[in-house]
């Protein structure tokens, strides 16, 4: 079974092209930025993971999908090779979106929006959530965990 399921911010609006032909396909590219989960010394703090959406699900992406706002997306993995001009085998691993959400309110990306720029500061620990979900305490280590 091949099934992807992926939650995390857009690093920049969705590139979209569309296909040559009789009928044109809506290719839509983006990035996704996704937390780990737990963080060893000197790791980064997210893996940036290309995904890809074709037909209306690009469309979709290209009309409503914006730079820094928390999506999820349930797809396949698919990895490509080719030999690139100099004749060196290139490998490429995408996510193929099958399904695709807004996984925060629109109140709140404008509100993360707005605050980006200001991010210098740490956000204060809420006790209750204000947009529905609950935050995760993504100060653990791994290392600290008993197995």
């Amino acid at each position: 079974m091949n099934k992807v399921i992926l939650m995390g911010r857009l690093v920049r609006d969705p590139e979209v092209r569309y296909s040559q032909g009789a009928d044109p396909l809506a290719v839509a590219r983006y990035t996704l930025a996704v937390n780990r989960r737990f963080k060893r010394q000197g790791e980064q703090d997210a893996d940036f993971i290309g995904c890809v959406a074709f037909g209306k699900a690009g469309e979709f992406a290209e009309k409503y999908f914006k730079k820094g706002q928390m999506v999820s997306i349930i797809g396949r993995l698919q990895v490509r090779s080719w030999d690139d001009n100099e004749g060196k085998k290139r490998w490429s691993t995408d996510v193929v979106v099958e399904e695709q959400y807004f996984a925060e309110s629109k109140a709140s990306f404008e509100s993360h929006k707005d605050a980006a720029p200001a991010a210098a500061a740490p956000a204060p620990k809420q006790t209750a959530p204000s947009d529905g979900f609950y935050p995760i305490d993504e100060s653990i280590e791994d290392d600290d965990l008993p197995f």
